[in-house]
């Protein structure tokens, strides 16, 4: 069967993908191995960006089962730094129904099923992929959009992530907690990581992630961070790799472009996965309408890195705060300042709310530099 485009992966990237490729009128087959709704390890918060991405990409409003937080208690490295109230909103779903939402939105604008299918070979330069039903899809370009153990990326590069520069995730579901319970986040729950906690409507989301080769012991830190939370021990606990910390340096080759987990499209500080996924999303689909209408489909990665700039610039000064957050004597000296500086909080805050960027982050501790150093090194108590 041809097509214009494959999209492998039916996920938040995926569908953007599909839903804007297909809305651009181009012939779009939308490929995943598992049949929705399916699960997902992901904590699921949607922040404000994720929220402004959706309303620009699928063109309608939130699920109204969506769960909002507008108060987060705030640790750092085991020290409580405050309770932030009258926070830009966090809405809170779950993987299972997020996704099947998703991708339904994809198939409604045009893009055609082919969920529920395992591929059994894989030849995206080709634009050739082949189902275990015996039909073969043919398009000029492909969208790599099947997460962080990407078979694409795989099929590119020879594996799909670098086992030295991966994080990874632990997570599970514990008894509901009272409808008025703040979200929790925890920076430096793991090493060079953090740990959640999200109150939802019939769940109570726990988990802790950071870098893989740094948290040997992880399943330790994560049994410690249930029990202080109050999850049972014996609570399911899931755990999957997270691409987070430095954007992919090549996000596809020529006519194979790779979107969200599978181009480690993570933000570095906290976490968040579901908003650079559906934004790339819609960037690969974008560059591949252009590339075609060129008749050039070789050009399409060309074309998506142009668009990618503003994430993966985004992500360069969110590592440069991660650098701060997390190396050395530096991260006292930050939990000092977050801890006596209110408009340090609520910054982070509205960065998860989408009001600011990093950039705008950046600045606001640069201009408070001299005395966080001072902290950093213990030159002052104040």
């Amino acid at each position: 069967m041809l097509f214009d485009l494959i999209v492998i992966g039916a996920g938040p990237a995926g569908a953007a993908a599909a839903r804007t490729a297909a809305k651009a009128g181009l012939r779009t087959a939308l490929v995943d191995k598992a049949r929705f709704p399916r699960d997902k390890l992901c904590g699921a918060g949607f922040t404000g960006r994720a929220a402004r991405y959706y309303r620009e990409i699928f063109a309608t409003e939130l699920p109204a089962e969506f769960d909002s937080k507008s108060a987060v208690t705030l640790y750092g490295f085991g020290e409580k730094l405050g309770v932030i109230e009258d926070i830009p909103p966090v809405y809170l779903t779950m993987r299972l129904s997020l996704d099947a939402h998703l991708c339904a939105l994809a198939l409604d604008a045009g893009a055609e099923d082919f969920t529920g299918q395992r591929i059994t070979e894989l030849t995206p330069e080709a634009g050739r992929v082949t189902l275990a039903s015996g039909l073969t899809l043919q398009a000029p370009i492909v969208i790599g959009a099947d997460g962080v153990n990407s078979a694409t990326a795989r099929a590119l590069f020879g594996r799909p992530f670098d086992p030295a520069r991966i994080g990874f995730a632990l997570e599970a579901e514990g008894p509901p907690l009272p409808a008025d319970a703040p979200l929790r986040i925890d920076m430096g729950a793991a090493n060079w990581g953090y740990g959640w906690s999200f109150p939802k409507s019939g769940t109570h989301t726990v988990g802790v992630g950071g870098v893989h080769s740094r948290n040997p012991d992880l399943k330790t830190i994560m049994r410690a961070y249930m029990a202080d939370l109050g999850v049972p021990p014996g609570t399911r606990i899931k755990g999957q790799y997270l691409p987070f910390g430095q954007a992919r340096r090549r996000p596809g080759r020529d006519n194979v472009l790779l979107a969200g987990d599978a181009a480690w499209l993570v933000d570095p500080v906290t976490g968040e996965g579901i908003a650079y996924a559906m934004k790339s999303g819609e960037m690969a689909a974008l560059a591949a309408r252009d590339a075609l209408a060129r008749h050039e489909p070789d050009a399409a990665l060309r074309l998506y890195r142009a668009r990618l700039r503003p994430i993966l610039t985004a992500m360069r000064h969110a590592n440069r705060v991660r650098l701060l957050l997390y190396w050395g004597p530096f991260k006292q000296g930050f939990v000092r300042a977050v801890r006596k500086s209110g408009h340090l909080r609520y910054d982070y805050m509205r960065l998860l709310g989408g009001e600011i960027e990093y950039p705008d982050l950046m600045r606001a501790l640069v201009r408070r530099l001299p005395s966080y150093l001072i902290r950093a090194f213990g030159g002052s108590k104040a």
